[in-house]
């Protein structure tokens, strides 16, 4: 018999309250992210950092909590800073070696190895029509137009750094939240009414299952594609091999982010054939082809066999919510988008689909059977 709940005005109204409330509370968190980024950003990296923290205390004894969170940041600033050990002297060198290149190409090409006098005398042999030029409407057209821009480029950068500054209350908002984090993660549920607490309990533990599950899987992922890709470059004598591994192993925590990193693969590439001699073409091929190769491991063994049916997101959904939430309220929205996402999903599955009930159907079946199999 199927039963059709009746929509009434209170029901009506009560929706529309709730809508006018999320849209409020969205409105607010975008008008103030200035000031609302540090938080969040704290609240990530306790999500994150709180496994640490737990397995210092658990395993290394130490009860104190305070001594347990320095340990942990000092653990992370060590890895933190060896990975820029690998990435920033080998980027240096290569950007010394282009310079060497690029002297070496003015040699060849004009016949000075000073690239100040090269200009001086490009700037000299043309010093009539750069006077017309800076003299004509064109150039105060020109400055007309770029004015503005450059002054709100200015203002732009002023302003991210003092957000950046501002932005390191970032640790001390982290070490208060870690410091009381079970009480924070457990008692949160009592700002609702008695009677919503266990629908927002079960909805948060669908929601904690799936963040760990996609975060432990993925992170594996990105660590193996980073380890295959430092191991290809390494072989193919590519130019910061150990770097570029790891710059696309951490760009690979977002899935197919990692293509990105094709940019600095071609310079790279040309870098190496200005080097050496090679065909560009070649060696950038090659490392196009090392980026296919390990793109179908990852898609046909590596994910399949790790991830498996421990996260139902697809990848394509988690970019469109990135692009979404990050559109609604800034770089907030791509902080808290994986989060609401998996909001939304578990309670698609658990109050729409009902798939938890689907689940339990087989089990209740399996008992009645057995029952009427012992009368």
């Amino acid at each position: 018999m199927n039963t059709q709940k009746e929509i009434t005005f209170d029901k009506v109204i009560r929706w529309v309250g709730i809508s006018l409330l999320i849209l409020t509370v969205l409105y607010m968190v975008n008008y103030l992210s200035n000031v609302l980024l540090p938080f969040f950003v704290a609240w990530l990296f306790a999500y994150l950092f709180y496994p640490i923290v737990n397995f210092v205390e658990t395993k290394c004894r130490i009860r104190i909590r305070a001594l347990s969170i320095f340990l942990t940041m000092i653990f992370v600033f060590t890895v933190v800073g060896l990975i820029i050990y690998l990435i920033i002297p080998p980027m240096i060198e290569q950007f010394q070696k282009l310079y060497v290149i690029l002297t070496h190409w003015l040699h060849e090409t004009t016949h000075t190895n000073n690239i100040s006098e090269w200009i001086a005398n490009l700037i000299s042999g043309h010093q009539t029509n750069i006077e017309q030029f800076f003299k004509g409407t064109d150039f105060t057209e020109m400055v007309k137009t770029t004015a503005p821009k450059l002054f709100n480029i200015v203002g732009q950068t002023a302003n991210t750094v003092i957000s950046i500054v501002a932005s390191l209350i970032t640790l001390l908002y982290m070490f208060f939240i870690l410091l009381d984090y079970e009480y924070l993660t457990t008692n949160w549920i009592r700002i609702f009414p008695q009677k919503y607490r266990p629908f927002w309990n079960d909805m948060m533990a669908d929601v904690a299952r799936e963040l760990n599950n996609y975060i432990r899987g993925q992170g594996l992922v990105a660590l193996c594609m980073g380890i295959m890709f430092c191991i290809g470059f390494t072989i193919m004598d590519f130019p910061m091999a150990i770097g570029l591994g790891i710059i696309i192993g951490i760009l690979d925590l977002v899935p197919y982010l990692h293509t990105f990193a094709l940019i600095p693969t071609a310079f790279l590439a040309m870098l190496k054939a200005a080097d050496t001699g090679q065909s560009f073409w070649l060696i950038f091929g090659l490392a196009v082809g090392l980026f296919v190769l390990v793109q179908i491991i990852t898609d046909m063994i590596i994910t399949p066999k790790i991830m498996g049916k421990m996260m139902g997101l697809n990848p394509a959904i988690l970019l469109l919510s990135l692009s979404v939430w990050g559109s609604i309220l800034g770089f907030i929205g791509l902080i808290v988008a994986l989060p609401l996402t998996t909001l939304i999903i578990a309670y698609w599955k658990r109050y729409v689909t009902r798939e938890h009930e689907e689940t339990s159907e087989p089990v209740l079946e399996m008992d009645t059977s057995q029952k009427h199999e012992q009368n």
